[in-house]
């Protein structure tokens, strides 16, 4: 069976440490590695994952400790709503089967993640003050706007190198 492996924070790996696990040998599905950290609104537990080939988000908000035994069936909903949100038609079926399981593995320092990341909470915390609780933000639009600003795929700096979140996950959805 398919496992989609989502590499944490050592923040985020203390407090979900019974779903971490060891074993890397798995290979990577078609949606390559994720990445999850986690942030506060509101003194609510919030992850943003971000896709390592695409830089694609989602954000998971205001999870608790027994949300945790579900976590699987959260984020392929909330991957599942963003993507059409974003335009990206997709069928659930086809999507559950890219995605598979979730493996949650310690951190694999992936600094350039990890940069994308922090700049996108930085983001992220000037639209707090804007609606103030969890539950006044509109998070998909926030998730929107994060995957639509330009970021830089490739080894070059040519023009052609950037691009957005939304037409990379487009690009690999349709292989």
């Amino acid at each position: 069976m398919i496992r989609t492996k989502i590499h944490t924070t050592k923040k985020l790996e203390k407090l979900i440490k019974k779903l971490i696990s060891t074993d890397q040998n798995t290979e990577y599905g078609k949606l390559g590695k994720w990445n999850a950290t986690i942030f506060y609104v509101d003194r609510k537990k919030c992850w943003l994952l971000t896709n390592g080939i695409t830089k694609y988000n989602v954000i998971l908000t205001d999870l608790r400790a027994g949300d945790l035994k579900n976590i699987d069936s959260i984020f392929l909903n909330s991957l599942y709503t963003q993507l059409i949100y974003d335009g990206i038609m997709t069928d659930f079926k086809q999507l559950q089967s890219i995605i598979g399981g979730l493996d949650f593995l310690p951190t694999d320092n992936d600094r350039s993640t990890t940069a994308f990341q922090n700049q996108r909470l930085y983001e992220l915390d000037w639209w707090k003050y804007d609606f103030g609780s969890v539950e006044n933000m509109p998070i998909k639009e926030l998730t929107n706007k994060i995957n639509t600003s330009s970021i830089h795929i490739g080894k070059g700096r040519k023009m052609s190198d950037y691009t957005n979140s939304i037409k990379e996950m487009k690009k690999i959805l349709a292989k």
